[in-house]
């Protein structure tokens, strides 16, 4: 249990003091008390307060309340009316005269309800232990005694049975054959039977069915002389067929040789003690809003599975999370949410109900069905099925109805082949893929895919260090005219040397690098690397050097510093900014509601040429796109490939070649230079130059290469 908040106040001294007063009163009301009215109250004062500090301990034990309960009888303070009054005081009266400012604390009250237990159990455990101490001395003392002190013998017998027939609990007496001999009353009474009818039995009468492994071993041990006495928690059946927990004691008491002679039995009724620990078990495991197993209870189930588990065992997990719900919360409110997920978690209990399988609230809107089955990936499946039709059906909160849907990562493997740990990252990726293609759908576990995925996570993870330690080049791919061949243009293009992985081309980290927001760092690195390497070629070869056309990112072009950033590099470079290019998508190009984009003007203030890279594959208002300051469109791959001639279909190739003479006019149209990219044949150019096309690139005319393979075409 955590500790209760720190800033709700101290023991009250005076309310301890008030308290022990009071206590003291109701103790010498109660009955005869050893001790004067103010040593009472010394005595309960310093126990008042020690309660109060077991409350407030920051690590919560509940043993200092059963040692105020040995306290009780040490102090000879053992009228049952005195454990009934200090227990029902503690609930009611302690908190409001010791703690006044903490009565609304739940900690504190579930506290409470512990020291309340744990008092009792020291006061019986406390009086037990004397009566077994005095019983046991006597017994020993009649039969040592017996044929020497015979006025001995009777005095004990007498203590004895004056202990044996007034002790609160229950004690009995049986032969090593296990026939009762005597019981006293409180035992007949804690199981419902009359002295006289617990003579007439056996102690196997009294077993309970589902007793602990190993405790009818443990007691025919001590029947036969191998231990001196045994202790065990353990049921009985009342003679009207309920149950009673019991703490049983039991010893061994031998004949002058050696020889076992008979059993004796000390059992305390601590049937109230277990169902309040049971509750409190209930409420530890379970969760408050929905009444299904909690994420504790649902580890502890699947630990034991893995514990338990045979070579050819499998698991399998559903692991389910709402689509929306925080949408439902913020909308309609936590109220609403939380009736919400009662009804989602009753359906989600009742449709695999009677199949064996546990149904968990981990938390949130997330909850989790351990498929206990041996049918295999078919069996979770379906239990997957199953749960998301149970979601799907519309939801009558109050007078709202609501459509829900779920996504759910399915995992089912060998036990043997993974952990408690492994499974549980498994099902949280695989719930993540169902959730990445869409609501409504549940997801199989992919090793193959999860090692790729680690793998982007790794690469995205190193990102930041490889900037840092510069592992990222440059290469170049030419750009050249369709009408006389010259190389008028070079593309930017950024690989990752990676140390471990070679060369590892943008595919596999651009998209990381935006994901990751690391984009506009990189895209800066490579702005400055390109206008560094163009500076050199231009010094080099002025009359030749090409235009080199680097790309911005999207989140690059909404960055508020990218025009600074530009501007810095040519500044600090010595580029002239008409030998520099910037390539857009056509998504990053198109303002919201037809607005030009105001960066995009200041950065053609600089001087420098704007390209829309990719372009026809998205939707281009063309009015917008006429107002704004872009001096190049990229034709995107796809419809030059189309155009190969490569004895395909030639109906699509004709259609191909329609749709990029379109796009050459609309380009031409609106004053824009053309550059189709992904040439690869002669074919594919010469149609280009009959279209019009104004530049090309592509394998055709060379692949990407580093800064040294242009500054050599340029010597060539």
């Amino acid at each position: 249990m955590r500790a209760p908040d720190s800033d709700g106040g101290d023991v009250s001294r005076p309310g301890a003091a008030a308290y022990a007063a009071e206590w003291a009163r109701a103790v010498r009301r109660i009955g005869f008390v050893p001790l004067s009215a103010a040593e009472t109250e010394r005595l309960l004062v310093p126990l008042t307060e020690r309660l109060g500090e077991a409350l407030l301990a920051p690590t919560f034990s509940a043993r200092p309340a059963e040692e105020v309960g040995r306290a009780l009888v040490e102090a000879h303070l053992t009228e049952p009316g005195v454990l009934d009054w200090s227990v029902q005081a503690l609930g009611d009266r302690f908190l409001p005269w010791v703690l006044p400012s903490r009565t609304e604390s739940p900690e504190l009250r579930e506290r409470v309800a512990l020291l309340q237990g744990a008092i009792a159990a020291g006061f019986a455990r406390a009086l037990r232990d004397r009566v077994f101490s005095q019983q046991e001395r006597i017994a020993r003392s009649a039969w040592q005694a017996r044929d020497t002190v015979e006025q001995a013998l009777r005095d004990s017998e007498a203590r004895f049975r004056a202990v044996f027939t007034g002790a609160a609990i229950g004690i009995g007496i049986a032969g090593v054959d296990g026939q009762i001999i005597e019981v006293n009353q409180s035992f007949a009474d804690m199981l419902g039977y009359t002295v006289a009818e617990m003579r007439r039995m056996n102690v196997s009468a009294l077993a309970y069915a589902d007793d602990a492994a190993g405790m009818w071993e443990l007691y025919q041990e001590l029947i036969e002389g191998k231990r001196d006495s045994a202790r065990v928690e353990k049921r009985y059946y009342r003679k009207d067929g309920s149950v009673v927990w019991t703490d049983l004691a039991v010893s061994l008491i031998r004949h002058d040789d050696g020889r076992p002679r008979f059993t004796v039995a000390m059992v305390e009724d601590i049937t109230q003690r277990y169902e309040l620990q049971q509750r409190l078990r209930f409420q530890a495991l379970h969760d408050p809003l929905t009444g299904l197993p909690n994420r504790t209870l649902f580890f502890e189930t699947l630990g034991d599975v893995f514990d338990g588990a045979g070579p050819d065992q499998r698991v399998g997990l559903c692991f389910i999370d709402l689509d929306g719900f925080k949408a439902v919360n913020d909308s309609l409110g936590h109220d609403l949410g939380d009736r919400l997920l009662k009804v989602i978690a009753r359906r989600l209990s009742d449709c695999v109900a009677g199949r064996g399988h546990l149904v968990a609230r981990m938390g949130g809107d997330e909850f989790v069905i351990l498929v206990d089955s041996d049918g295999g990936i078919d069996d979770a499946v379906e239990v997957a099925e199953l749960a998301l039709a149970a979601v799907s059906a519309p939801v009558h909160v109050g007078d709202q109805q609501l459509a829900v849907s779920a996504s759910i990562g399915i995992v089912e493997c060998p036990a043997a082949e993974t952990s408690v740990g492994d499974l549980m990252k498994a099902a949280d990726t695989t719930l993540y893929w169902a959730k990445a293609e869409g609501r409504g759908r549940w997801a199989v576990y992919d090793p193959e895919r999860s090692a790729a995925d680690i793998a982007r996570s790794a690469l995205a993870a190193n990102l930041p260090a490889a900037l840092d330690r510069g592992e990222f080049v440059l290469h170049y791919q030419p750009i050249v005219s369709l009408l006389d061949g010259t190389m008028v243009a070079v593309e930017a293009l950024v690989r990752w040397q990676h140390p471990e992985l070679g060369l590892i081309g943008p595919d596999r980290f651009i998209g990381l690098a935006e994901e990751t927001g690391l984009i506009v760092r990189l895209g800066a690195w490579v702005l400055r690397q390109a206008c560094r390497d163009a500076e050199s070629w231009r010094r080099a070869y002025p009359d030749t050097t090409p235009v080199v056309s680097v790309n911005l990112a999207a989140r690059q072009a909404d960055d508020p510093a990218i025009v600074e950033t530009v501007a810095e590099a040519l500044q600090h470079t010595g580029l002239p900014a008409e030998l520099l290019q910037l390539e857009l998508t056509e998504s990053a190009v198109m303002g919201s509601a037809g607005e030009p984009l105001r960066t995009l003007h200041q950065l053609a203030d600089l001087g420098l040429r704007l390209a829309i890279d990719d372009f026809g594959t998205g939707y281009s208002n063309l009015a917008y796109l006429r107002r704004l300051p872009i001096h190049c469109v990229k034709l995107a791959g796809p419809f030059v490939e189309g155009i190969r001639g490569d004895g395909g279909d030639a109906v699509a190739d004709h259609r191909d070649e329609r749709i990029v003479d379109a796009l050459v006019r609309l380009a031409h149209a609106l004053e824009l230079s053309v550059t189709a990219e992904a040439v690869e044949t002669e074919v594919q150019a010469e149609r280009l130059r009959a279209l019009r096309c104004d530049t090309g690139q592509g394998r055709l005319f060379g692949a990407p290469m580093p800064a040294d393979g242009i500054r050599a075409r340029l010597g060539g």
